[in-house]
């Protein structure tokens, strides 16, 4: 506060101080008439020029006497001049008498001078003063209204930041919205958000090695202890097979959740890398379908039969995020699962609806976050609570959204994305990534 002020005062005084002292000059030199008010000694002085020397005193005091302005005719040697004080004809020369009077000269030929005075100084000058403290703490005033709230806010960023610095991740700044440094105190709380978010996401993924991989590690060594018994020669071969089967399956269990895990820390990671271009979503879910009607019994029924839908976007994340949801339906659907793309104003949305037994009330705000389990149990409830994490983060991406309804008997997800139109949707891919 107390750098901030004194800086700016010095600065602004400093300023003004020069300012004013240049115009002054410029206007003393080139404007100001500084002889008018002396022009009457000055006729004065050339009058008496005009009459003889020993006449000039009697002219003198004929004329009648002024107490404030008395005039005395002096001979040269009477007055005694420095060499920078030498005057010459017509010119006034002024000197202190005391602190409240002073003296006026001017030649009036080789021999005399012309003196005027004692002449009381204008009472005014003393004000002089007194007015430039006045105005300098006037401008100190201006200054301070001016710096302190900013030095508040500054005061409050540095602050919050100490805060931050100490591990304190929920820390945000809220300043007034006229507030000069409010710019920067929303860049600070955006940055705030999304470091918080990425220390989540570290301890997510802490979490989930520690305590997903706890699980099939522990059987593994389980298993591997066991290995010898089950590689006697006397030993059952079928039984031997599916003891075999079975650490292969604990092995794709540790592979499937690396994957993801790298899936979505790669989604955070390589932001900026994600190059989108036109995609035929409609082509995409046809191919997504193919490919995972063969995984399941139940039906999937693309209706209505779709045209050629296009977005913008990464191919292999859409069809991940699609994969993902035809999956989640799967594994909670009972006897279908559809699928349906539309067409709006300005977005298009892609919908997959099971008839599963739905998603609790509870569970509903936090499905989509990671490693968040829904208390449904069904097959299994088979997962490692990744995939519509994937789907969340796949959509904002995409600067679209994912959306859910669910109720006994049915669960609705809903991804939307804005509409190409033609032209526009690629430049504003290219400015955003």
């Amino acid at each position: 506060m107390k750098r901030l002020f004194i800086s700016l005062y010095l600065l602004l005084s400093l300023s003004f101080l020069g300012i004013g002292w240049t115009l002054d000059s410029i206007w003393q030199n080139n404007v100001d008439d500084s002889g008018a008010p002396d022009a009457p000694l000055v006729a004065f002085a050339q009058l008496l020029a005009q009459f003889p020397e020993e006449q000039r005193q009697g002219f003198i005091d004929k004329l009648d006497d002024n107490p404030a302005y008395p005039l005395q005719l002096l001979n040269r040697d009477q007055v005694a001049f420095g060499d920078k004080e030498a005057i010459s004809r017509n010119q006034i020369l002024v000197a202190a008498h005391d602190k409240e009077h002073e003296l006026h000269f001017i030649s009036v030929d080789d021999k005399q001078f012309l003196m005027a005075g004692p002449i009381e100084i204008d009472p005014r000058e003393q004000l002089r003063g007194l007015f430039t403290l006045f105005f300098y703490l006037s401008l100190a005033f201006v200054a301070l209204i001016w710096v302190w709230p900013l030095s508040r806010d500054l005061k409050t960023l540095r602050l919050a930041t100490k805060e931050f610095g100490q591990s304190n991740w929920d820390t945000q700044i809220q300043l007034s919205p006229r507030s000069q440094v409010q710019p920067l105190a929303s860049t600070f709380n955006e940055m705030a958000r999304h470091i918080r978010a990425l220390i989540e996401n570290q301890k997510h993924l802490s979490n989930a090695v520690s305590h997903e991989i706890r699980t099939p590690l522990a059987r593994l060594k389980f298993a591997l202890a066991l290995m010898p018994q089950y590689c006697r020669p006397d030993s059952d071969v079928e039984r031997r097979n599916e003891f075999l089967d079975e650490m292969q399956q604990d092995v794709k269990e540790m592979e499937n959740l690396l994957q993801e895990l790298l899936t979505y820390a790669s989604l955070e990671s390589q932001r900026k890398a994600i190059q989108f271009e036109r995609c035929d979503l409609s082509k995409l879910t046809q191919q997504t379908i193919a490919r995972l009607q063969g995984l399941n019994r139940l039906p999937i029924t693309l209706n209505p039969q779709p045209r050629k839908i296009e977005v913008m976007g990464d191919p292999s994340l859409i069809e991940r995020a699609l994969q993902n949801l035809i999956i989640n339906a799967q594994r909670f659907a009972t006897t279908a699962i559809t699928i349906e793309l539309s067409v709006s104003r300005g977005s298009v949305t892609l919908s997959v609806i099971d008839d599963g037994p739905g998603i609790a009330t509870e569970d509903q705000a936090k499905i989509f976050e990671p490693f968040y389990r829904s208390k449904v149990v069904q097959n299994g409830n088979k997962g490692h609570g990744l995939g519509l994490a994937i789907i969340k983060r796949i959509m904002e991406r995409h600067n679209g959204k994912v959306q859910l309804l669910s109720e006994p008997g049915m669960t609705h997800f809903t991804l939307s994305w804005p509409r190409v139109v033609k032209g526009l949707s690629e430049k504003m891919a290219i400015s955003k990534h």
